[in-house]
């Protein structure tokens, strides 16, 4: 069974991804009319982005995995069932994709003035 956190972590994204892909796409089409250099800044920080949290993804999913792979060996040592780590390792991965679609979502959805 999936535990509640990681349900609702994920059904977050599933609604907050869309609504900030909207908004990005709203940016974007505003700059290619107005054909400004300074408005394809949102086009290049969505790509920096998206590597970074990859990268930290990875990096959260490698340690969790370092994590478990040590709590099992030491279950297995003395003489315990080794643990499901499974729900632990989904929720590293999704972590830096969360946090930075909330910060997405909050700074575009700010009107500008």
């Amino acid at each position: 069974m999936i535990p509640r956190r990681l349900r609702l972590d994920t059904a977050t994204l599933w609604f907050e991804v869309p609504f900030v892909i909207a908004l990005r796409l709203q940016a974007m089409q505003m700059a290619a009319l107005s054909g400004k250099p300074q408005d394809a800044t949102e086009l290049y920080r969505m790509i920096s982005e998206k590597a970074a949290a990859t990268a930290d993804s990875i990096l959260a999913v490698n340690v969790t995995l370092w994590k478990a792979s040590l709590d099992n060996a030491m279950q297995l040592m003395i003489g315990r069932r080794a643990s499901d780590h499974g729900t632990a390792i989904a929720s590293a991965a999704l972590r830096p994709y969360g946090k930075r679609v909330r910060s997405n979502a909050r700074r575009l959805s700010r009107k500008k003035t």
